[in-house]
């Protein structure tokens, strides 16, 4: 028997299987999918069985041995894979590893292992009696009284030397038991009764007949509600179900509401979790011990059988594609896993992004709405400041508004949420003698002062250096720090108000449980001011948030982005939601130079509506999604020179292949030339046809195979460009 065996290694562009005999030892254990141990070169790797045949011309080398009791890839991955692999452009490898957490990786030497505990319990009851009326040793006497009434104990309870005599005299035994490092259980309660509007979305959604439902609700709608209610029936139909959710710090709220309701039948997977949990968590999917999976965008590869719906909350959020190879989007997986097993996708928001809106609009999905909020709380009231006035009068982080609402909520004993999408304590350090900036030497971009540690900090490579006190091009004393970022806004506050202040950003929520921690403190109250970047946007639930203000809603219309009036309108409308989400009245207070742009006053009318008929006819008369669909090309090399000919070669390719109603725009450098010491440019296609564009692609791919100068990615509808 021989096996064609898939390995990650780099062989240039190319990619291949390679050939192994099995020793007949092992061909029982034969699947594809398995991983296997086999020697390459002088070097032991792993890799997945892609084929089985049944003999070769060529003298080969025998695998070592077989690591997994199952399939790691099922058929359904397997094919997954390499439909994904013909329509994103990557190695298949690169999908398969992407699919899998690192302790079902295909690597050679990997630690992870399952967790045992030791437990003892009488072997002998017959000697265990004697033990007890004759001896003397009163402590292990006692140990063996013990486990006659209850049955098996935990070893750790007790002294190992004791242990290890009863153990000695034939009396007790060890017994190892595999403990999941994540337990869920308890009691589950009923589901709520949905109201009216929740009820009249949850029939449309169970009656529909397409594969692909919009449900669009407003902040505080009672979305979750739906879709827990949409799961049950799938669940007393011996269904499963997967729900993705885009930021690590919706997942404590979202999963303690449905553990609430299920119990122990569901698993998590995200980034927070450590390589020992998801791979625990990984277990009890495959062994088919839970029925709902809940997690950020790679969950939704987890190998669950006979899947009846996938949901996608927030499906808006950019977090869903991925940006590095494999460059998918977790949508799109969703929908294909759904057509294999026969199942709905339910996409979710409040702001749902325009392509998808105008798939509902035109009949491709199901559309339904939600107009009103669950508890029939009023939109909170939204304020527009123009801050050109405020910085004249010397405010230059709150303006008069914003202080004044936050001492009156702070004085009803309610709670703030302040937005800043920017990390950090200042943007960028510049000397005013000279006028230069200070700049990562690895990137193309300005370092972020972070106060707390001193540092100057790319948040791109993640170069560090201590804060600069002299230029280094003057040699003057002019440095001085610009912008601002949430560090700052924490400071100011605790300056300004008398209030306890907490603040979560990617910087305190790099320990793990951090994100919980965080979340749990500002819903008891023990902070009365959360300040916070993205991940505080989106579907986080805090019942006593009243004052919502935004500090900087300019931050995503100044990137050179089609799409940052969205983003922008997403962003708004999302943090807005956050506030009077119960029955207290909410409030919010939106800082801007740009107040009379569109995205901002349309968020400001919770008009989703408008904001979509706007930006489509933009997109319309600018040939940008929904009327074309976008490739990227992003060409990246170590020499400036090199990337800069090579993007134009490229172009000069495709330029005279293009067909009628397609547009290529560049090359031009990235909107960050330099990244890690990589120089990147890019060349954008607009298209609609779809067959045409993959022979062009595939053509380029071909086309640079052999230069190992440079790298070439290529994006097939980027969420940003």
């Amino acid at each position: 028997m021989i096996v064609s065996v898939l390995v990650e290694i780099s062989m240039g562009k190319i990619e291949k299987t390679f050939d192994y005999v099995v020793p007949h030892i092992l061909e029982k254990d034969i699947q594809l999918g398995k991983r296997v141990l086999i020697p390459f070169g002088n070097k032991i790797l792993e890799g997945f069985i892609m084929q089985i045949k049944g003999s070769s011309d060529y003298d080969l080398k025998e695998i070592i041995s077989v690591v997994d009791d199952s399939p790691i890839l099922n058929e359904e991955l397997l094919d997954l894979g390499k439909c994904m692999k013909e329509e994103l452009f990557c190695n298949l490898i690169s999908i398969y590893q992407a699919m899998l957490p690192n302790g079902y990786k295909a690597k050679y030497k990997n630690n992870i292992k399952e967790k045992y505990v030791d437990y003892i319990k009488i072997k002998n009851t017959q000697l265990a009696y004697e033990f007890i009326n004759n001896s003397k040793a009163k402590k292990q006497v006692e140990i063996v009284q013990e486990l006659l009434k209850n049955d098996m104990s935990l070893k750790k309870k007790y002294n190992s030397s004791l242990v290890r005599s009863l153990v000695d005299k034939n009396i007790v035994e060890i017994i190892k038991e595999e403990k999941y490092r994540i337990n869920s259980g308890g009691m589950c309660e009923p589901l709520l009764k949905l109201n009216e509007y929740q009820q009249s979305a949850f029939v449309k959604i169970k009656n529909s007949n397409k594969d692909v439902i919009l449900l669009h609700g407003i902040t505080g709608s009672g979305k979750t509600e739906i879709y827990m209610h949409l799961i049950k029936e799938q669940l007393d139909n011996n269904k499963s179900a997967i729900v993705l959710v885009p930021e690590i710090s919706l997942t404590p709220q979202i999963i303690s509401r449905f553990q609430k309701h299920f119990s122990s039948k569901i698993a998590v997977l995200h980034s927070g979790l450590s390589d020992s949990e998801k791979y625990d968590e990984y277990r009890k999917i495959k062994r088919g011990e839970v029925s709902i999976v809940i997690g950020a965008r790679s969950a939704i590869f987890a190998p669950l059988s006979n899947i009846g719906i996938i949901i996608i909350d927030e499906e808006q959020s950019s977090s869903y594609k991925q940006e590095h190879n494999p460059k998918y989007n977790a949508i799109d997986v969703a929908i294909k896993r759904a057509k294999y097993h026969n199942a709905k996708v339910i996409l979710g928001s409040a702001t749902p992004t325009i392509e998808s809106y105008a798939r509902a609009d035109k009949g491709y999905y199901e559309l339904v709405s939600l107009a009103k909020r669950a508890n029939n709380a009023s939109l909170p009231n939204v304020e527009i400041v123009d801050m050109k006035y405020q910085i004249k009068k010397g405010n230059t982080i709150f303006s008069d508004l914003l202080v004044e609402n936050i001492k009156e909520a702070l004085a009803r004993n309610e709670q703030i949420i302040l937005f800043l999408n920017k990390r950090g304590y200042s943007s960028y350090q510049m000397c005013s003698n000279c006028g230069s900036v200070i700049k990562c030497p690895n990137c193309d971009i300005t370092l972020t002062y972070h106060k707390n540690s001193d540092l100057n900090r790319c948040h791109y490579c993640g170069y560090a250096q201590k804060v600069l006190k002299i230029c280094p091009y003057c040699k003057s004393d002019g440095l001085k720090n610009f912008g601002l970022g949430t560090e700052k806004i924490e400071e100011e506050l605790n300056k300004l108000f008398d209030a306890r202040v907490i603040r979560m950003d990617i910087d305190t929520t790099s320990k793990k449980g951090s994100h919980d921690k965080i979340i749990n403190s500002f819903m008891n109250h023990e902070y009365d001011i959360l300040v916070g970047t993205q991940m505080i946007a989106k579907g986080l639930d805090f019942p006593l948030v009243s004052l919502v203000g935004i500090i900087n809603a300019d931050t995503l219309l100044n990137i050179p982005d089609f799409r940052s009036n969205e983003h922008t309108y997403h962003m708004l409308s999302q943090v807005s939601g956050r506030a009077g989400r119960s029955n207290i009245e909410g409030k919010v207070i939106i800082q801007t130079f740009n107040p009379d742009n569109y995205s901002i006053l349309l968020a400001k009318n919770h008009d989703y509506i408008g904001f979509y008929n706007k930006e489509m006819k933009i997109r319309k008369k600018l040939s940008y999604p929904p009327y074309y669909f976008i490739s990227l090309i992003k060409i990246g090399s170590k020499d400036y020179n090199d990337v800069k000919a090579e993007s134009q070669k490229i172009y000069n390719y495709i330029k005279p292949n293009l067909s009628k109603e397609m547009i290529a725009l560049g090359p031009s450098p990235t909107n960050i030339l330099k990244i890690n010491n990589i120089y990147y440019f890019q060349i954008m296609i607009k298209y609609r046809d779809k067959d045409r564009i993959k022979e062009i692609l595939t053509d380029v791919m071909k086309l640079e195979k052999d230069n190992r100068k440079i790298d070439i990615s290529i994006d097939i509808n980027p969420i940003t460009l």
